[in-house]
């Protein structure tokens, strides 16, 4: 429900703090006090057209902020959570407008667009007014109210769930003849391209295998290459010139040769021969790696081959090595429904034709059910007209079949309130035949009727009693106090007999100070109710006799 109104520099009103209850709320005062003023700033929190003739003349911005408290499971929660707001107790829609005209909006204090603005006040509050109404006069919400009306939402739910089931089996049938389509369309393509990469057969992991390999081979032949230099320094290939072992046994033999006493050069042959015997088996060990651990060259060829060859497919295909096998297993899939896909379409026609079915049974019972409550209704309201002054009117719940490509979640029917307030008129669009007090008070009668299914918590009714008095005025009254029993309702008034049924009233009063006229808004308490009821029935003088028929009025509420 509507908890709060914040309004700063909004025209007339200056700063005004209001606080609302639950049940029925009226708001008097004399013509031109500001009312409507009230009405459209909270249009405006509530995300209604901003204009720069709304800030207060000298100031550089006006602002609303509408604080409301919605029940637990309120669809206005729901949508939070679609927009990854965290849901509170209590929901602020404010919105600040520029003396320029540009306006932002703002939902518990984040930055918001005005369109979810707009979106989450159509869940909170309904305005019913003689020249603008919303809610009610959207046909969009007729079906859902009279589903609500007559019970019938196990009945909308079961259609909505076999709707999606014919839609989701009317996709899968439609892609599985896409992929035929497709399919066909590149057969040659496919089928060339299938047995190319099956007879590469790429491996998950097989470049990173390959590619290690291959590095590990090209080091080895690295290695391969520097033993064979280390041992061509020992073994140079031309045989005249010699190695180090020839060098060293040379030496000896000279050395030799020395004549005695040649002690000293017998150590120095020793040492020679010591050297010769470590270059011998250095030859050896050279050798020896030389052969264990040389690269087979053929091993490195094919290496090279297989990774130049998937590397190749790829570039071909457009894809990285890594995603050959995952193409490989999708060519053959698509080529798999061509070759099946005939049965495979079979079956989800089949599919298909059973899930319509489905939702024609669950559609047609709930069509059946809509016209069954729609009778219902029309007599329920019928009851309420005559009371309101309509006597002549009648109101018709039309369920009519939709064309096929008009069917949805919400049924097969389209359904729609319509209004004739003459005899022997055609019913039209509740906007379009109906006066604006007409419609104000038709609003009413329908919402008396089906305020148990309105997923609204708060109503606001705008002069519903326009050009009715009397009998007439009392009998509003009395559906506004019933409609209240269930919803917040808040109505401006200029009937007595309309405000002494409020649980709450406020008067809206215009202040003169200086040169500046100030719009002000004042709870009132018993006296101060009997007071203003006692000057809407005798207008400027109040007389004892008006202050009589006020207390007459306000006991009849049992206030």
């Amino acid at each position: 429900m509507l908890a709060s109104l914040a309004i700063r520099d909004v025209v007339l009103i200056e700063r005004l703090d209001l606080s609302f209850g639950s049940g029925l709320t009226v708001l008097t005062g004399e013509t031109g006090a500001g009312k409507s003023i009230l009405l459209d700033s909270l249009g405006l929190a509530c995300g209604l057209r901003a204009e720069a003739g709304m800030v207060r003349v000298g100031q550089a911005q006006c602002s609303v902020a509408a604080g409301f408290i919605p029940p637990e499971g309120h669809p206005a929660l729901a949508i939070l959570a679609e927009q990854g707001m965290e849901p509170e107790d209590s929901l602020v829609l404010r919105r600040v407008v520029q003396a320029d005209g540009r306006s932002r909006a703002f939902v518990n204090g984040q930055p918001v667009s005005v369109g979810l603005l707009r979106r989450l006040a159509a869940t909170l509050v309904e305005v019913q007014g003689q020249h603008d109404q919303v809610g009610l006069a959207d046909p969009a919400t007729h079906a859902g109210l009279l589903d609500a009306f007559g019970g019938l939402e196990p009945r909308r739910t079961a259609t909505a769930t076999t709707f999606r089931a014919w839609r989701e089996a009317e996709r899968a049938l439609a892609a599985a003849r896409e992929a035929i389509a497709a399919a066909r369309r590149d057969e040659e393509f496919l089928r060339h391209a299938v047995e190319e990469l099956s007879a590469l057969s790429p491996e998950e992991g097989e470049e990173e295998e390959l590619s290690k390999e291959r590095q590990r081979l090209q080091q080895g032949e690295r290695r391969g290459e520097s033993i064979a230099n280390a041992l061509g320094e020992l073994q140079p290939r031309d045989r005249r010139r010699g190695g180090p072992g020839d060098a060293m046994r040379s030496a000896a033999r000279a050395l030799e040769r020395l004549p005695p006493p040649n002690e000293e050069a017998q150590a120095i042959v020793a040492l020679l021969g010591t050297a010769q015997d470590a270059v011998a088996e250095a030859e050896t060990l050279l050798q020896r790696l030389l052969q264990e651990d040389g690269p087979d060259p053929r091993r490195l060829e094919q290496l090279e081959d297989r990774l130049f060859g998937l590397r190749a497919a790829a570039r071909k295909h457009g894809v990285a090595v890594v995603e050959l096998p995952a193409l490989l297993t999708s060519l053959k899939d698509r080529l798999g429904a061509l070759d099946a896909g005939t049965g495979k379409v079979a079956l989800l026609e089949q599919a298909a034709g059973t899930a319509r079915r489905g939702y024609l049974a669950a559609g047609e019972a709930l069509t059946t059910a809509r016209r069954e409550a729609a009778g219902r209704l029309e007599k329920a309201l019928a009851k309420e007209l005559a009371p309101l002054k309509l006597d002549r009117a009648r109101l018709v719940v039309e369920v009519a079949a939709r064309e096929e490509t008009g069917w949805a979640a919400d049924g097969m029917d389209r359904v729609a309130f319509l209004v004739s307030t003459n005899p022997g008129q055609t019913p039209g669009q509740l906007q379009k035949i109906a006066s604006g007090g007409e419609l104000s008070r038709l609003m009413l009668a329908l919402k008396v009727v089906l305020s148990r299914g309105s997923p609204v918590p708060t109503l606001v009714f705008d002069e519903v009693d326009a050009g009715i008095g009397g009998a007439t005025a009392a009998a509003v009254g009395e559906r506004l106090e019933r409609v209240a029993e269930r919803l917040q309702v808040l109505v401006v008034t200029h009937s007595p007999q309309v405000a002494a049924r409020g649980a709450q009233q406020l008067r809206v009063a215009k202040q003169v100070k200086g040169d500046r006229a100030t719009t002000v808004v004042e709870p009132l308490g018993k006296r101060e109710r009997r007071e203003e009821i006692a000057r809407m029935l005798a207008g400027e003088t109040v007389t004892d006799a008006a202050r009589a028929a006020a207390d007459s009025l306000l006991t009849g509420s049992l206030l």
